[in-house]
């Protein structure tokens, strides 16, 4: 080699520090790439809330009853009209939703449904829960469980107001 000539080498003590930098990086991505199955879960949580709260609204604005009845063997749901003390939710379907359609790889899965034993609440033409259709006894609301990916959410659904609360079970 020249005598004037520069030698552009990395050190042993570089290469090392480089490698723990990335361990010590790559040891913090990890586990945060492991929770996005979590969101998931939360998106069909959003999806049931938002379908409620439309529920409630189109209620509202047609000044007519509106019904959600889940399936907890298929985890979906329908909005249905209410026309009267019977649902036909083979006709009078405003909108149909299964969560695999929002979770596509179908982690997530409706768990449990109760309101008033049933598997349905109903809305009056002012959105809020009474017993059944056709009815204007105010309804005590209930609760929708979603579980996947070893997280529970517990969807209520308030007596009276329609209150919508979200819970995370321990």
């Amino acid at each position: 080699m020249p005598r004037g000539a520069v030698r552009h080498a990395y050190t042993l003590i570089e290469l090392l520090l480089v490698i723990v930098i990335l361990g010590i990086s790559s040891a913090m991505v990890v586990p945060s790439i492991s929770s996005t199955n979590v969101l998931r879960v939360q998106s069909a949580v959003r999806s049931i809330v938002a379908d409620i709260a439309y529920a409630q609204s189109d209620a509202l604005a047609r000044q007519e009853g509106r019904a959600i009845i889940f399936d907890v063997a298929t985890s979906s749901y329908a909005v249905v009209e209410v026309k009267g003390p019977t649902l036909f939710p083979s006709t009078d379907t405003v909108l149909r939703r299964s969560l695999r359609q929002v979770d596509a790889k179908g982690d997530s899965h409706i768990a449990a449904v109760d309101f008033e034993g049933t598997n349905m609440i109903v809305f009056d033409s002012l959105g809020g829960p009474v017993q059944g259709p056709g009815s204007t006894t105010p309804g005590n609301g209930g609760t929708v469980t979603i579980t996947g990916s070893g997280s529970t959410f517990i969807i209520g659904v308030e007596a009276y107001t329609g209150r919508v609360t979200v819970t995370r079970a321990p």
